[in-house]
């Protein structure tokens, strides 16, 4: 398991998947540790003061001009975190929930919230445990950060709500805290707010988004390939020379695996000459013009993101010398825009592996190809409705495509007139990203099934290697046997990897 030492200075994303979805520890390094206690010891003197300071000695939001009693400070702290935790819907899933934890743990380790050390370290020690707080589904409009979604993970520190434990069983924080020896926190001047007010929540689908992009984005050109061969079509257009004359990057590392996956295919060679077809369908043709534009957005959000796991994110901001400043960079428009370019992108990799399969099971357009192929088309119906499930997930894509970030609403009084429904906008990426899997997962299957077809003419190397693991999947199943758990065990291998594995070390590395 993964030992990550919390720095001062933020995280990677990659420490941020480590401990969403593979358990790794965390631990406050000791910079981070002096960094909060240099900001608490900030807070501590303002307490003091006759001055009304926002967040210390005020109400919030709309309420930010009623002064608090000094003798109220901790109460109105435990009051926000419980007015706040107003989520609902169903729950959102583990990882999601242990990515926003360790965020708000990454960014209070950065000195300008105010808050003890003890309250990141026991974010850190309900993560180490494997406690996750249930956190509901609505709730946040990205402004002022996730408020209700961090409300609820903060509640579990201060040892009340419900949490999941490291077993997945649905217990009380108290009786959680209790097991673990982990002492509730009694929240000071400024730290119920410290804990609510962020972007981690959007930030943390957006990273787990993009560590499953850059792998189906690989797995897409593998896909891609294996149709090219089924439908005898030709490599051509790949050539370096062609896609050089248009230098877009992800353009050239998806004809670049194209080139690579197709490498001396028999079944490519076996109509190289005497094919009177003058040119493949776009859906071939301009794979990589299209699989390469979704691989420029997920760089273009990789470097946003980079910038907001390096960034500090509260308000108001503790400065070392001593001055409490109100700031906006709670608002989520930067992660809840790339958020939204990331679901155009997906939605369009999706239709074009729907344009793919679609020709694959159209005997007038597959050049050879059975009907649906199935040997016994009429009585079978083969992949027919395995492509209306594909094409349902493609409608329901271009659905999720639309922007959330262009949907803000005013709140709270209209002291918020200005949201960025990045949560929304993240939410929406995570089932799309989910709907791409299974898209490709069925032209993975149709790809298989028509290279079969072809046989004895054998594929390239690298689409072989694809197509021998997911015929291994089906290797029991009937020509019109029962398609779902054909298809689910398709998306397990493509899920965890096995498919990409395979493919690369028959051929080495994919870009």
């Amino acid at each position: 398991m993964n030992k990550i030492e919390l720095g001062s200075q933020g995280m990677s994303a990659a420490d941020v998947v480590a401990v969403a979805r593979h358990g790794a520890t965390v631990s406050l390094s000791n910079d981070s540790v002096a960094a909060l206690q240099r900001g608490a010891d900030v807070v501590a003197r303002l307490f003091e003061s006759d001055e009304p300071v926002y967040g210390v000695s005020t109400g919030f939001g709309a309420l930010a001009n009623t002064v608090i009693p000094s003798e109220r400070s901790a109460e109105l702290q435990v009051s926000l975190v419980r007015s706040h935790a107003a989520g609902m819907g169903d729950e959102i899933d583990r990882e999601v929930v242990r990515a926003m934890m360790v965020l708000r743990a990454r960014s209070l380790a950065m000195g300008y919230s105010g808050a003890r050390p003890v309250v990141a370290q026991t974010i850190l020690d309900l993560l180490n445990a494997g406690v996750t707080p249930v956190v509901r589904e609505y709730g946040s409009l990205g402004a002022s950060g996730d408020l209700a979604p961090l409300a609820a993970a903060a509640m579990a520190l201060l040892g009340e709500g419900d949490v999941r434990n490291n077993v997945g069983e649905l217990v009380r924080a108290a009786d959680a805290l209790g097991q673990h020896q982990i002492a509730p926190v009694v929240l000071q001047a400024k730290e119920g707010l410290a804990l609510i007010n962020g972007t981690d929540g959007m930030l943390g689908m957006v990273v787990l988004a993009l560590e499953d992009l850059r792998h189906l984005n690989r797995v897409a050109d593998i896909a891609g390939a294996m149709t090219v061969e089924a439908l005898m079509g030709t490599d051509r257009p790949f050539a370096a020379d062609l896609v050089a004359m248009r230098p877009q990057v992800g353009q050239q590392a998806s004809a670049a695996n194209l080139r690579s996956l197709l490498e001396a295919s028999p079944i490519v060679a076996s109509h190289r000459h005497g094919d009177d077809r003058v040119q493949d369908a776009y859906s071939l043709r301009c794979t990589p013009q299209v699989h390469g534009a979704a691989r420029d957005a997920v760089e273009y959000a990789t470097l946003i993101a980079d910038r907001e796991l390096a960034s500090f994110i509260d308000n108001p901001v503790v400065l070392a010398d001593g001055r409490v400043e109100s700031c906006g960079n709670f608002h989520g428009a930067p992660v809840a825009q790339v958020a939204d370019l990331l679901a155009i992108a997906v939605a369009d990799l999706g239709a074009l592996s729907e344009r793919r399969t679609d020709r694959m099971l159209d005997s007038k357009r597959s050049h050879g190809l059975p009907p649906f192929l199935t040997p016994d088309p009429g009585v079978n119906s083969g992949l027919m409705i395995a492509h209306y499930t594909q094409a349902a997930m493609v409608a329901e894509n271009r659905r999720l495509a639309n922007p959330a970030s262009t949907d803000t609403l005013p709140t709270s009084a209209m002291q918020e007139d200005h949201v960025s429904l990045g949560w929304s906008a993240a939410m929406k990426l995570r089932a799309a990203v989910d709907n791409l899997r299974r898209i490709l997962t069925i032209e993975l299957v149709s790809a298989a099934r028509g290279l079969q077809f072809r046989e004895p003419l054998q594929p390239a190397v690298g689409t072989s290697a694809a197509g021998v693991i997911v015929k291994q999947a089906l290797a029991e199943a009937d020509p019109d046997s029962w398609l779902t758990p054909q298809l689910l065990a398709v998306e397990d291998l493509v899920e965890s990897g096995a498919v990409l594995r395979a493919v690369e070390e028959a051929i080495g590395g994919l870009q």
